[in-house]
Protein backbone atom coordinates (compact mmCIF):
# COMPACT_ATOMS: atom_id res chain seq x y z
CA UNK A 1 0.00 0.00 0.00
CA UNK A 2 2.97 2.15 0.85
CA UNK A 3 4.50 2.29 -2.42
CA UNK A 4 1.42 2.74 -4.42
CA UNK A 5 0.88 5.84 -2.40
CA UNK A 6 4.45 6.77 -3.05
CA UNK A 7 4.11 5.75 -6.58
CA UNK A 8 0.83 7.99 -6.86
CA UNK A 9 3.07 10.67 -5.10
CA UNK A 10 5.52 10.72 -7.68
CA UNK A 11 3.15 10.38 -10.71
CA UNK A 12 1.12 13.76 -9.11
CA UNK A 13 4.58 15.89 -9.02
CA UNK A 14 5.67 14.90 -12.23
CA UNK A 15 2.47 16.22 -13.82
CA UNK A 16 2.37 19.28 -11.53
CA UNK A 17 6.08 19.87 -12.53
CA UNK A 18 5.25 19.73 -16.65
CA UNK A 19 1.70 21.33 -16.25
CA UNK A 20 1.67 24.04 -13.13
CA UNK A 21 3.14 26.73 -15.30
CA UNK A 22 0.20 26.58 -17.48
CA UNK A 23 -2.29 26.67 -15.27
CA UNK A 24 -3.15 29.91 -14.50
CA UNK A 25 -3.02 30.97 -18.23
CA UNK A 26 -5.67 32.05 -19.92
CA UNK A 27 -7.28 30.89 -23.48
CA UNK A 28 -6.52 32.29 -26.85
CA UNK A 29 -9.70 33.15 -28.16
CA UNK A 30 -9.94 30.20 -30.37
CA UNK A 31 -8.96 27.19 -27.80
CA UNK A 32 -12.22 25.31 -26.98
CA UNK A 33 -12.65 22.65 -24.50
CA UNK A 34 -14.64 19.77 -26.18
CA UNK A 35 -15.79 16.53 -24.43
CA UNK A 36 -16.93 13.25 -26.69
CA UNK A 37 -19.16 10.68 -24.61
CA UNK A 38 -22.55 8.78 -25.40
CA UNK A 39 -23.80 11.71 -23.57
CA UNK A 40 -22.82 13.75 -26.25
CA UNK A 41 -21.44 12.35 -29.26
CA UNK A 42 -19.77 14.89 -31.57
CA UNK A 43 -19.08 16.96 -28.13
CA UNK A 44 -21.18 20.09 -29.82
CA UNK A 45 -21.62 23.11 -27.57
CA UNK A 46 -24.85 22.76 -25.36
CA UNK A 47 -25.60 19.30 -26.69
CA UNK A 48 -24.97 17.29 -23.67
CA UNK A 49 -27.07 14.50 -21.61
CA UNK A 50 -30.13 15.71 -23.97
CA UNK A 51 -31.89 12.10 -23.35
CA UNK A 52 -34.29 11.05 -20.70
CA UNK A 53 -34.03 15.05 -19.60
CA UNK A 54 -30.57 14.72 -18.94
CA UNK A 55 -31.44 12.21 -16.24
CA UNK A 56 -28.43 9.56 -17.69
CA UNK A 57 -30.38 8.63 -20.55
CA UNK A 58 -27.15 7.64 -22.66
CA UNK A 59 -24.06 6.40 -20.28
CA UNK A 60 -22.77 3.67 -23.19
CA UNK A 61 -22.83 2.14 -26.68
CA UNK A 62 -23.32 -1.24 -27.33
CA UNK A 63 -20.82 -2.66 -30.05
CA UNK A 64 -22.41 -5.71 -31.60
CA UNK A 65 -20.46 -9.07 -32.47
CA UNK A 66 -18.98 -7.61 -36.38
CA UNK A 67 -19.74 -4.22 -35.90
CA UNK A 68 -18.15 -1.13 -35.46
CA UNK A 69 -18.28 1.98 -33.31
CA UNK A 70 -16.89 5.56 -34.26
CA UNK A 71 -16.26 7.79 -30.79
CA UNK A 72 -14.75 10.40 -32.60
CA UNK A 73 -15.07 12.47 -35.95
CA UNK A 74 -14.28 15.71 -35.79
CA UNK A 75 -13.14 18.24 -38.02
CA UNK A 76 -10.57 21.18 -37.73
CA UNK A 77 -7.60 21.46 -35.47
CA UNK A 78 -7.00 20.27 -32.05
CA UNK A 79 -5.31 17.97 -29.53
CA UNK A 80 -6.63 14.98 -27.92
CA UNK A 81 -5.58 15.40 -23.97
CA UNK A 82 -7.27 12.05 -22.80
CA UNK A 83 -9.40 9.17 -22.98
CA UNK A 84 -11.65 7.11 -20.92
CA UNK A 85 -13.00 3.38 -21.57
CA UNK A 86 -15.08 1.28 -19.35
CA UNK A 87 -17.73 -1.43 -19.60
CA UNK A 88 -17.38 -5.08 -20.88
CA UNK A 89 -14.14 -4.69 -22.92
CA UNK A 90 -11.36 -4.18 -19.61
CA UNK A 91 -13.26 -7.20 -17.70
CA UNK A 92 -12.85 -9.82 -21.08
CA UNK A 93 -9.34 -11.20 -22.36
CA UNK A 94 -11.05 -12.17 -25.29
CA UNK A 95 -12.22 -8.38 -26.41
CA UNK A 96 -8.96 -7.28 -25.33
CA UNK A 97 -7.67 -8.50 -27.64
CA UNK A 98 -10.57 -8.92 -30.11
CA UNK A 99 -11.86 -5.23 -30.34
CA UNK A 100 -8.95 -3.32 -31.92
CA UNK A 101 -8.66 0.54 -31.96
CA UNK A 102 -8.03 2.44 -35.33
CA UNK A 103 -7.07 6.49 -34.53
CA UNK A 104 -7.02 8.62 -38.09
CA UNK A 105 -5.39 12.10 -38.58
CA UNK A 106 -6.31 14.53 -40.95
CA UNK A 107 -9.00 12.32 -42.95
CA UNK A 108 -5.93 9.74 -44.04
CA UNK A 109 -7.59 6.37 -44.45
CA UNK A 110 -5.05 4.42 -43.32
CA UNK A 111 -4.71 4.56 -39.34
CA UNK A 112 -2.14 6.35 -37.51
CA UNK A 113 -2.85 3.68 -34.30
CA UNK A 114 -4.32 0.34 -34.84
CA UNK A 115 -3.62 -2.30 -32.25
CA UNK A 116 -5.72 -4.70 -29.82
CA UNK A 117 -7.33 -2.36 -27.62
CA UNK A 118 -5.97 -4.04 -24.08
CA UNK A 119 -2.41 -3.60 -25.36
CA UNK A 120 -2.89 -0.51 -26.73
CA UNK A 121 -3.80 0.83 -23.05
CA UNK A 122 -0.27 -0.38 -21.84
CA UNK A 123 -0.50 -4.13 -20.50
CA UNK A 124 -0.14 -7.02 -22.63
CA UNK A 125 -0.96 -10.47 -23.67
CA UNK A 126 -5.08 -9.49 -22.96
CA UNK A 127 -4.27 -9.11 -19.18
CA UNK A 128 -6.02 -6.64 -16.72
CA UNK A 129 -4.44 -5.47 -13.52
CA UNK A 130 -4.15 -2.29 -11.73
CA UNK A 131 -1.69 -0.08 -12.55
CA UNK A 132 -0.81 3.77 -13.59
CA UNK A 133 2.74 5.42 -15.04
CA UNK A 134 2.76 8.43 -17.27
CA UNK A 135 0.71 7.20 -20.14
CA UNK A 136 -1.59 4.99 -19.36
CA UNK A 137 -3.58 3.28 -15.83
CA UNK A 138 -5.96 1.13 -14.80
CA UNK A 139 -7.02 2.08 -11.43
CA UNK A 140 -8.90 -1.08 -10.85
CA UNK A 141 -8.40 -3.90 -13.40
CA UNK A 142 -11.89 -2.64 -14.91
CA UNK A 143 -11.26 1.13 -17.09
CA UNK A 144 -8.32 1.67 -18.97
CA UNK A 145 -7.37 5.51 -19.45
CA UNK A 146 -4.43 7.27 -21.76
CA UNK A 147 -3.00 11.06 -21.48
CA UNK A 148 -1.26 10.85 -24.27
CA UNK A 149 -0.95 14.17 -26.17
CA UNK A 150 -2.63 13.78 -29.70
CA UNK A 151 -2.25 17.15 -31.81
CA UNK A 152 -3.89 17.00 -35.25
CA UNK A 153 -4.69 19.50 -38.40
CA UNK A 154 -7.58 18.67 -40.26
CA UNK A 155 -9.37 16.00 -38.54
CA UNK A 156 -9.43 12.98 -35.62
CA UNK A 157 -11.60 9.82 -35.80
CA UNK A 158 -11.33 7.11 -33.34
CA UNK A 159 -13.11 3.70 -34.24
CA UNK A 160 -13.34 0.68 -31.96
CA UNK A 161 -13.84 -2.90 -34.18
CA UNK A 162 -15.81 -5.59 -32.28
CA UNK A 163 -14.22 -8.92 -33.75
CA UNK A 164 -15.00 -10.51 -30.50
CA UNK A 165 -17.84 -12.98 -30.59
CA UNK A 166 -19.96 -11.45 -28.26
CA UNK A 167 -21.44 -7.80 -28.01
CA UNK A 168 -19.21 -5.19 -25.96
CA UNK A 169 -20.84 -2.46 -23.82
CA UNK A 170 -18.80 0.61 -23.85
CA UNK A 171 -18.84 3.89 -21.68
CA UNK A 172 -16.29 6.73 -22.48
CA UNK A 173 -15.33 9.73 -22.88
CA UNK A 174 -12.67 11.91 -24.63
CA UNK A 175 -11.02 15.15 -23.51
CA UNK A 176 -9.84 17.40 -26.79
CA UNK A 177 -9.06 20.94 -27.18
CA UNK A 178 -10.09 22.65 -30.57
CA UNK A 179 -6.81 25.03 -30.77
CA UNK A 180 -4.55 26.28 -33.38
CA UNK A 181 -1.26 23.85 -33.64
CA UNK A 182 2.09 24.15 -33.62
CA UNK A 183 4.28 23.62 -37.01
CA UNK A 184 6.56 21.35 -35.11
CA UNK A 185 3.76 19.15 -34.02
CA UNK A 186 3.83 15.67 -34.78
CA UNK A 187 1.58 13.15 -34.95
CA UNK A 188 1.05 10.09 -32.42
CA UNK A 189 1.21 6.48 -33.62
CA UNK A 190 1.31 3.20 -32.25
CA UNK A 191 2.08 -0.21 -33.81
CA UNK A 192 1.42 -3.97 -32.83
CA UNK A 193 2.61 -7.43 -33.45
CA UNK A 194 3.01 -10.62 -33.19
CA UNK A 195 5.96 -13.37 -33.81
CA UNK A 196 4.45 -17.39 -32.60
CA UNK A 197 7.87 -18.76 -32.40
CA UNK A 198 11.32 -16.27 -32.71
CA UNK A 199 13.48 -17.26 -35.05
CA UNK A 200 16.73 -18.80 -32.63
CA UNK A 201 19.36 -16.22 -33.17
CA UNK A 202 17.09 -13.89 -34.59
CA UNK A 203 16.16 -10.46 -32.49
CA UNK A 204 12.31 -9.79 -32.14
CA UNK A 205 11.36 -6.62 -33.97
CA UNK A 206 9.32 -4.40 -31.73
CA UNK A 207 9.25 -1.78 -34.34
CA UNK A 208 9.65 -2.10 -37.97
CA UNK A 209 12.09 0.18 -39.50
CA UNK A 210 9.90 3.39 -39.64
CA UNK A 211 10.40 6.16 -42.08
CA UNK A 212 10.33 9.91 -41.34
CA UNK A 213 11.26 12.48 -38.90
CA UNK A 214 9.96 11.28 -35.27
CA UNK A 215 10.42 10.41 -31.81
CA UNK A 216 10.64 7.02 -30.19
CA UNK A 217 8.61 6.64 -27.48
CA UNK A 218 8.42 2.91 -25.98
CA UNK A 219 6.73 0.18 -26.15
CA UNK A 220 5.01 -2.62 -23.61
CA UNK A 221 5.86 -6.24 -24.42
CA UNK A 222 3.88 -9.41 -23.84
CA UNK A 223 6.24 -12.97 -23.25
CA UNK A 224 5.15 -16.49 -23.57
CA UNK A 225 8.10 -18.58 -22.86
CA UNK A 226 8.22 -21.56 -24.43
CA UNK A 227 7.80 -24.32 -21.95
CA UNK A 228 10.85 -26.26 -23.62
CA UNK A 229 12.46 -23.74 -21.30
CA UNK A 230 10.92 -24.04 -18.44
CA UNK A 231 12.98 -23.27 -15.14
CA UNK A 232 15.22 -20.64 -17.11
CA UNK A 233 15.16 -17.24 -17.03
CA UNK A 234 14.00 -15.55 -20.76
CA UNK A 235 15.18 -11.97 -20.01
CA UNK A 236 18.68 -11.49 -21.26
CA UNK A 237 17.82 -9.88 -24.71
CA UNK A 238 18.96 -6.40 -25.19
CA UNK A 239 16.99 -3.88 -26.64
CA UNK A 240 18.63 -2.28 -29.73
CA UNK A 241 17.23 0.90 -31.24
CA UNK A 242 18.66 1.56 -34.88
CA UNK A 243 18.85 5.31 -35.95
CA UNK A 244 18.73 7.07 -39.59
CA UNK A 245 20.37 4.27 -41.45
CA UNK A 246 21.77 2.23 -39.18
CA UNK A 247 22.82 -1.11 -40.90
CA UNK A 248 23.64 -4.21 -39.10
CA UNK A 249 24.88 -2.69 -36.10
CA UNK A 250 22.49 -0.10 -33.49
CA UNK A 251 23.68 3.49 -32.19
CA UNK A 252 21.34 2.53 -29.16
CA UNK A 253 22.19 -0.60 -27.30
CA UNK A 254 20.86 -1.80 -23.72
CA UNK A 255 22.02 -4.52 -21.62
CA UNK A 256 19.57 -7.03 -20.90
CA UNK A 257 15.42 -6.72 -20.65
CA UNK A 258 15.07 -6.22 -17.45
CA UNK A 259 17.63 -3.54 -17.08
CA UNK A 260 15.99 -1.77 -20.20
CA UNK A 261 12.81 -1.30 -17.69
CA UNK A 262 14.95 -0.05 -14.94
CA UNK A 263 15.67 -3.17 -12.59
CA UNK A 264 17.86 -6.12 -12.61
CA UNK A 265 18.65 -9.30 -11.91
CA UNK A 266 15.41 -10.38 -12.69
CA UNK A 267 12.42 -8.67 -12.81
CA UNK A 268 9.10 -9.08 -10.12
CA UNK A 269 6.25 -7.01 -10.78
CA UNK A 270 6.00 -3.30 -10.47
CA UNK A 271 4.99 -0.11 -11.91
CA UNK A 272 6.64 3.19 -12.34
CA UNK A 273 6.19 6.19 -14.51
CA UNK A 274 8.03 4.98 -17.11
CA UNK A 275 9.15 1.86 -17.06
CA UNK A 276 7.41 -1.28 -15.18
CA UNK A 277 6.57 -5.22 -14.98
CA UNK A 278 3.32 -5.69 -14.79
CA UNK A 279 2.94 -9.31 -14.94
CA UNK A 280 6.03 -11.47 -13.82
CA UNK A 281 5.03 -15.19 -13.69
CA UNK A 282 8.20 -17.54 -13.18
CA UNK A 283 5.87 -20.74 -12.86
CA UNK A 284 4.29 -20.24 -16.24
CA UNK A 285 6.62 -18.19 -18.28
CA UNK A 286 4.36 -15.16 -18.72
CA UNK A 287 5.48 -11.87 -18.40
CA UNK A 288 4.52 -7.98 -19.59
CA UNK A 289 6.65 -5.02 -19.37
CA UNK A 290 7.40 -1.46 -20.74
CA UNK A 291 9.44 1.23 -21.16
CA UNK A 292 8.66 4.43 -21.88
CA UNK A 293 11.18 7.78 -22.89
CA UNK A 294 10.21 10.72 -21.63
CA UNK A 295 12.49 11.71 -19.86
CA UNK A 296 15.06 10.50 -22.34
CA UNK A 297 13.98 11.43 -25.79
CA UNK A 298 14.84 8.86 -28.44
CA UNK A 299 15.01 11.07 -31.66
CA UNK A 300 15.04 10.42 -35.33
CA UNK A 301 15.75 12.04 -38.73
CA UNK A 302 14.97 9.63 -41.38
CA UNK A 303 14.42 6.21 -39.65
CA UNK A 304 13.93 3.77 -36.53
CA UNK A 305 13.77 0.44 -36.25
CA UNK A 306 13.59 -1.05 -32.61
CA UNK A 307 14.87 -4.56 -31.81
CA UNK A 308 14.83 -7.31 -28.62
CA UNK A 309 17.12 -10.09 -28.62
CA UNK A 310 15.82 -13.95 -27.70
CA UNK A 311 18.75 -14.80 -25.05
CA UNK A 312 17.87 -16.55 -21.82
CA UNK A 313 19.85 -17.97 -18.84
CA UNK A 314 20.33 -21.08 -17.60
CA UNK A 315 22.80 -23.64 -15.78
CA UNK A 316 25.72 -25.53 -17.87
CA UNK A 317 24.25 -29.22 -18.13
CA UNK A 318 20.48 -27.49 -19.10
CA UNK A 319 22.20 -25.29 -21.39
CA UNK A 320 23.51 -28.81 -23.23
CA UNK A 321 20.17 -30.31 -22.77
CA UNK A 322 18.80 -27.62 -24.42
CA UNK A 323 21.23 -27.69 -27.02
CA UNK A 324 20.63 -31.21 -27.86
CA UNK A 325 17.04 -30.43 -28.70
CA UNK A 326 17.57 -28.24 -30.97
CA UNK A 327 16.00 -25.18 -28.84
CA UNK A 328 19.11 -23.20 -27.63
CA UNK A 329 22.19 -21.66 -29.64
CA UNK A 330 24.96 -20.97 -26.09
CA UNK A 331 26.56 -17.74 -26.84
CA UNK A 332 28.38 -16.98 -23.78
CA UNK A 333 29.12 -18.75 -20.41
CA UNK A 334 30.54 -17.73 -16.54
CA UNK A 335 33.70 -19.72 -16.60
CA UNK A 336 34.68 -18.69 -12.92
CA UNK A 337 32.07 -17.11 -10.02
CA UNK A 338 29.08 -18.60 -8.47
CA UNK A 339 26.73 -16.76 -6.45
CA UNK A 340 28.96 -15.91 -3.17
CA UNK A 341 31.02 -14.69 -5.91
CA UNK A 342 28.60 -12.58 -7.13
CA UNK A 343 25.81 -11.55 -4.69
CA UNK A 344 27.94 -11.97 -1.39
CA UNK A 345 31.40 -10.66 -2.52
CA UNK A 346 33.37 -13.70 -1.91
CA UNK A 347 35.98 -15.08 -3.96
CA UNK A 348 36.69 -13.78 -7.13
CA UNK A 349 35.05 -11.78 -9.60
CA UNK A 350 33.23 -14.36 -12.63
CA UNK A 351 35.49 -14.10 -16.10
CA UNK A 352 33.30 -14.54 -19.04
CA UNK A 353 33.47 -16.94 -21.96
CA UNK A 354 32.11 -15.16 -25.22
CA UNK A 355 31.76 -18.08 -27.46
CA UNK A 356 30.79 -16.36 -30.72
CA UNK A 357 33.99 -14.36 -30.44
CA UNK A 358 35.91 -17.78 -30.20
CA UNK A 359 36.87 -19.18 -33.93
CA UNK A 360 36.08 -22.12 -33.71
CA UNK A 361 33.20 -21.70 -31.57
CA UNK A 362 33.56 -24.25 -28.53
CA UNK A 363 31.28 -26.71 -28.01
CA UNK A 364 29.53 -26.71 -24.36
CA UNK A 365 30.24 -30.46 -24.31
CA UNK A 366 33.24 -30.47 -23.28
CA UNK A 367 34.14 -31.42 -19.96
CA UNK A 368 36.00 -28.48 -19.44
CA UNK A 369 33.16 -26.14 -19.55
CA UNK A 370 31.45 -28.20 -16.61
CA UNK A 371 33.25 -25.53 -14.24
CA UNK A 372 30.89 -23.16 -15.73
CA UNK A 373 28.85 -23.63 -12.37
CA UNK A 374 27.33 -20.09 -13.20
CA UNK A 375 25.89 -21.17 -16.33
CA UNK A 376 25.51 -18.62 -18.89
CA UNK A 377 23.43 -17.35 -21.99
CA UNK A 378 21.66 -18.51 -25.08
CA UNK A 379 19.77 -17.75 -27.76
CA UNK A 380 15.84 -19.03 -27.85
CA UNK A 381 12.75 -18.80 -29.45
CA UNK A 382 9.33 -17.82 -27.14
CA UNK A 383 5.76 -16.27 -28.25
CA UNK A 384 6.34 -12.50 -28.16
CA UNK A 385 4.36 -9.39 -28.84
CA UNK A 386 4.32 -5.54 -28.95
CA UNK A 387 2.89 -2.57 -28.96
CA UNK A 388 4.91 0.23 -29.98
CA UNK A 389 4.38 4.07 -29.66
CA UNK A 390 6.18 6.98 -31.51
CA UNK A 391 5.47 10.61 -33.56
CA UNK A 392 6.16 11.31 -37.10
CA UNK A 393 5.86 14.31 -38.40
CA UNK A 394 3.48 12.56 -40.55
CA UNK A 395 -0.57 11.41 -40.31
CA UNK A 396 0.52 7.76 -41.58
CA UNK A 397 3.79 5.93 -41.44
CA UNK A 398 4.90 2.82 -43.60
CA UNK A 399 4.11 0.27 -41.52
CA UNK A 400 2.03 -3.07 -41.92
CA UNK A 401 -1.28 -3.27 -40.95
CA UNK A 402 -2.97 -4.83 -37.82
CA UNK A 403 -3.02 -8.64 -37.96
CA UNK A 404 -5.74 -10.00 -38.08
CA UNK A 405 -7.99 -11.52 -35.05
CA UNK A 406 -6.99 -14.78 -35.69
CA UNK A 407 -3.34 -13.66 -35.01
CA UNK A 408 -4.50 -11.77 -31.97
CA UNK A 409 -5.96 -15.01 -30.36
CA UNK A 410 -4.11 -17.92 -31.46
CA UNK A 411 -3.32 -20.33 -28.15
CA UNK A 412 -4.09 -17.33 -25.95
CA UNK A 413 -6.65 -19.03 -23.85
CA UNK A 414 -4.37 -22.17 -23.24
CA UNK A 415 -1.38 -20.68 -23.00
CA UNK A 416 -2.34 -17.50 -20.75
CA UNK A 417 -5.54 -17.18 -19.76
CA UNK A 418 -5.98 -20.05 -18.32
CA UNK A 419 -3.08 -20.34 -16.23
CA UNK A 420 -2.53 -16.90 -14.53
CA UNK A 421 -5.17 -15.16 -12.24
CA UNK A 422 -4.26 -11.82 -13.80
CA UNK A 423 -7.42 -11.31 -15.63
Amino acid sequence: MLSKIFTSLLLTTFCFSLKAQDLFKAPPATTHTKWISPENPTGAKAKGGITNKGAKGSAFFTIKAGEKLVLMDVKGSGIIHRMWLSGTIPRSEEQRRLVRIDIYWDGESKPAVSAPIGDFFGNGLGLSVPFENALFSNPEARSYNFTIPMPYRKAAKIVLTNESPSHALVWYDINFTEEKIAPDAMYFHAYWNRNFKTTLGKDYVILPEVKGKGRYIGTNVGVIGDSVYRNTWFGEGEVKIFLDGDKGLPTLSGTGTEDYIGSGWGQGEYFNRNQGSLVSDNSNDLYTFYRYHLPDPVYFHTACKVTLQQIGNTGIQHMRELQAKGVAIPVQLFMKGDNDDIFHLKGKAPEQLLLLDQNPIPDINDPKYTQAAFGGNFYRSDDVSATAYFYLTTPTSNLPELPNATVRIKDMQEKVWSKTKKK
